[in-house]
């Protein structure tokens, strides 16, 4: 299903996706089972739905900053989609502001029936916490926790018990070859075993939405691929969105669908 920048006031209507099973989960990532439909990935509707975004800051000088002018664009759940642009041109911020953690000035972000730009700070913190995986640039691991305490967190925060978000994030660990660093404070990981440990910290509670912003910028090829590849699949067999912001072209062709922001808009590439 092809990607639909929309125009630029007026939104577009989502076609009408049946999503598989929800009984269907994952342990670890990347490998279905059969489980607990309290962890599924697939409730967010049919995916999302962004109209008209506009963002701006203040700069030192007090001149205001247009960043987003108008961004648009439809997704659907089990697609990755890449968004390429300059240095500066906004990635960062669109994907902070489609997760709730900063508020747009103008338009609407809907997950679902969720409108993101309208919930209060109670519901979008639910919404991040159970909905939304993140992976950043730059890890933010807790340096004095280990590798399995970093990727347990968010399970804890959801009220998993700890035995449970242990075994689950050993799993996790184990499924991206860091079974031996499992116990390892994050500080004494190398860069891409930190990147391999935030993103499997992104993806333990199944999110139905995952924003990653340049996941492979400081990281060499291969980590880099290996981490890329990570990403694509986890979309594709848990039915998950994903929505990558990269310079990477290798990453980008891997995506379903890939769009350029340009002067605050997006367009198909």
């Amino acid at each position: 299903m092809r990607i639909s920048p929309l125009p630029e006031v007026e939104s577009s209507r989502m076609a009408n996706v049946q999503s598989p099973t929800s009984l269907e989960t994952t342990e670890g990532y990347g490998r279905r089972r059969t489980g607990d439909a309290g962890h599924s990935t697939l409730d967010i509707g049919p995916g999302l739905t962004v109209t008209d975004l506009r963002k701006s800051f203040s700069s030192p000088t007090g001149e205001r900053i247009e960043v987003l002018r108008g961004a648009s664009f439809s997704a659907v759940l089990g697609e990755t989609v890449a968004i390429m642009g300059s240095s500066g041109a906004g990635k960062s911020t669109l994907l902070h502001v489609l997760g709730g953690l900063e508020a747009a000035d103008h338009g609407s972000i809907v997950a679902g029936e969720f409108s993101i730009d309208t919930a209060d700070p109670s519901e979008l913190s639910h919404f991040r916490n159970n909905r939304v995986g993140f992976v950043f640039q730059f890890h933010h691991l807790l340096s004095d926790l280990t590798a399995a305490e970093n990727v347990c967190l968010p399970l804890m925060i959801s009220r998993t018990s700890r035995r449970e978000a242990l075994r689950r994030a050993i799993r996790a660990l184990e499924d991206v070859g860091l079974g031996d660093r499992i116990s390892h404070p994050a500080r004494h990981l190398s860069g891409g075993e930190q990147q391999r440990v935030a993103v499997c910290r992104a993806l333990i509670t199944l999110p139905a939405l995952v924003l990653a912003d340049e996941p492979t910028g400081n990281l060499d090829t291969s980590i880099g691929n290996e981490i890329a590849h990570s990403l694509v699949s986890y979309g594709r067999q848990n039915g998950a969105l994903v929505i990558i912001a990269t310079h990477n072209r290798m990453l980008a062709d891997l995506c379903d669908h890939v769009l350029i922001l340009k002067d605050g808009r997006l367009s198909n590439l």
